[in-house]
């Protein structure tokens, strides 16, 4: 059997690393690995290459690369700055790049008509007018990384011939782990601290992602995500908060059935559902004991101390280029919060200032997304100057 050619966006970060470990468990036979793209984690980059020995390594920061280039020197790599060299020699591509730096290469790969692993939701959120027409090209195939889309995708699959807009529906359920502030007022928040906010109580991620956990502008955005991937209207996607995260998201049906996707929290699942997708791989990564496991809790989330997940459904419900502002401010804000300039509760009134100046339009092209998003991210950088002044 012919190996399957994976190429990873991303690959130093959490999703990247995590998908090498996919690769390894299933073998080389099953997989192999022809690309890996950095923004400047060279000395990750450089070890990965040298295990992997890839066809092409993309590393975007110009130092990091002349390091990269030099360390392979003497193997048949090429080196390059562009991020969607990567998908040319590849099967399927993992998107684990984090922010909207990971939409060119969502774009390229669907244009040419391949299997993307999407776990770069802000390149979906941001673009979804310009990324969507691109999803109809013959080959391309879009695979959610996200533990929650890809429970989703699971549940679907279950419905017959299911397609965007089926009637057996009756909505989408996203679970939340409520993050490490779960249960807490906006008042206990007010001087939280970076360590704290990073201090997820059941998944290990990337700086940005945990932030946007405590927040609950992850699940905010995974509700616009879950709107662009599936076709579902925002009034039927509901969010519940599920501290175990043992269950990963559910789908009900018309007749009140409920299907839900379960395993242990572990991204290895749902980057491996990606990679063997349409079949599945043979490493249960994720298995549950059902002799220890005692209880499963729900609850409604908090939209008052976690203003973001409305937010993000005000963004997604006035649509256009208003998801593509809301993520670029979010992303300025939670870097801010990261280099205490910004309090981690002024995260959320950063990105109300910048939604509520929205100028209404809607994107086109990948240039027009590009202005979105810095022209938002022009007027969280004002907000976040204006409220961090004494």
């Amino acid at each position: 059997m012919t190996p399957v050619r994976v190429a990873i966006a991303g690959s130093s970060g959490s999703i990247g690393t995590q998908t090498l470990d996919v690769v390894r468990a299933e073998g080389s036979d099953r997989y192999e690995v022809v690309g890996l793209g950095v923004g400047a984690s060279a000395a990750t980059v450089i070890e990965q290459a040298l295990e992997f020995r890839p066809a092409v390594v993309a590393v975007s920061d110009e130092a990091a690369r002349r390091e990269v280039a030099a360390a392979l020197a003497d193997e048949p790599i090429e080196v390059t700055d562009d991020a969607t060299a990567l998908v040319d020699a590849a099967d399927v591509v993992i998107n684990g790049v984090v922010g909207f730096a990971g939409l060119p290469v969502t774009i390229e790969t669907l244009r040419v008509g391949k299997r993307l692993g999407l776990a770069n939701k802000e390149s979906l959120i941001a673009a979804g007018p310009v990324v969507q027409p691109l999803r109809s090209t013959p080959g391309a195939e879009l695979v959610p990384v996200d533990s929650e889309h890809c429970a989703i995708h699971q549940c679907l699959r279950s419905s017959v011939g299911f397609d965007h807009g089926h009637r057996e529906v009756g909505r989408i359920v996203l679970t939340a782990s409520g993050g490490p502030f779960r249960g807490r007022t906006l008042d206990e928040l007010a001087d939280v601290t970076r360590d704290q906010a990073l201090a997820h109580p059941t998944w290990a991620m990337g700086p940005k992602i945990t932030i946007d956990s405590s927040t609950l502008m992850n699940k905010g955005l995974e509700v616009i995500e879950a709107h662009e991937l599936f076709g579902v209207d925002y009034d039927l996607i509901d969010v519940v908060v599920h501290p175990q995260s043992i269950v990963h998201s559910m789908v009900e049906f018309t007749d009140g059935s409920t299907i839900a996707q379960l395993s242990l929290p572990d991204m290895r699942l749902p980057i491996g559902y990606a990679l063997g997708y349409p079949n599945r791989i043979g490493t249960p990564f994720g298995r549950i004991d059902w002799t220890r496991l005692d209880r499963l809790d729900f609850e409604p989330p908090d939209t008052d101390t976690f203003r973001c997940l409305g937010l993000a459904y005000a963004a997604g419900r006035v649509g256009g280029t208003a998801p593509a502002w809301l993520s670029a401010a979010n992303e300025v804000a939670v870097d801010a919060f990261l280099e205490n300039r910004l309090r981690w509760a002024d995260i959320a009134s950063v990105c109300a200032e910048v939604l509520d100046t929205h100028d209404g339009a809607t994107p086109d092209t990948v240039a027009d997304v590009i202005d979105a998003d810095a022209t938002a991210r022009r007027r969280a950088e004002a907000a976040i100057e204006s409220i961090s002044r004494p």
